[in-house]
């Protein structure tokens, strides 16, 4: 009990912030990764002796972290959440001129247009670099499915977003 319960300590230790860039990138909202990974550790502590004795825990792991991803979505969707400031109106004084700030800003928002599984294959494919079968074996579906969720959530950000097709010319 005691070697599982480190072990479990140390893979949490190591795997901290890859797995809070992946929740941030599916969640949009700092507050909300950090939630999103504590579900997600909470969650596998339980089973941690079973998990480890089936080799590697890291898919285990991303998979609940994108479970966790979308139940929550659906829990929470189409409920108003309010902020302590409005955003600022494009062109104002006080814009960021930056624009590496203002192409991250441009990719989370059009990342927020998409349905959480579409995002979470984005993430998983582009991000993490992940192969469609890979990404397929962590999220639960198809291949066919993730390449299916991929081609709409590429779609729906040309459309939503089209400025993004060129962000990366001239660099």
């Amino acid at each position: 009990m005691q070697e599982a319960e480190e072990s479990f300590r140390r893979y949490a230790g190591d795997r901290l912030v890859a797995l809070s860039r992946v929740a941030y990138l599916l969640t949009g909202d700092v507050h909300q990764a950090e939630d999103l990974v504590q579900a997600t550790l909470e969650q596998v502590a339980s089973r941690w002796e079973r998990i480890v004795r089936g080799g590697d825990p890291d898919p285990y792991v991303r998979r609940v972290l994108y479970s966790q991803h979308v139940s929550a979505w659906r829990r929470h969707r189409g409920r108003v959440v309010p902020v302590a400031e409005p955003p600022e109106a494009p062109g104002s004084a006080a814009a960021d001129h930056s624009g590496r700030v203002v192409l991250s800003l441009a990719v989370r928002e059009a990342l927020g247009r998409l349905s959480s599984r579409q995002r979470a294959v984005l993430v998983l494919r582009y991000f993490e670099d992940q192969t469609e079968a890979r990404t397929a074996e962590i999220l639960g579906l198809s291949v066919g499915t993730v390449k299916g969720y991929a081609r709409e959530a590429l779609a729906r950000l040309r459309e939503v977003a089209p400025e993004l097709a060129t962000a990366g010319e001239g660099s």
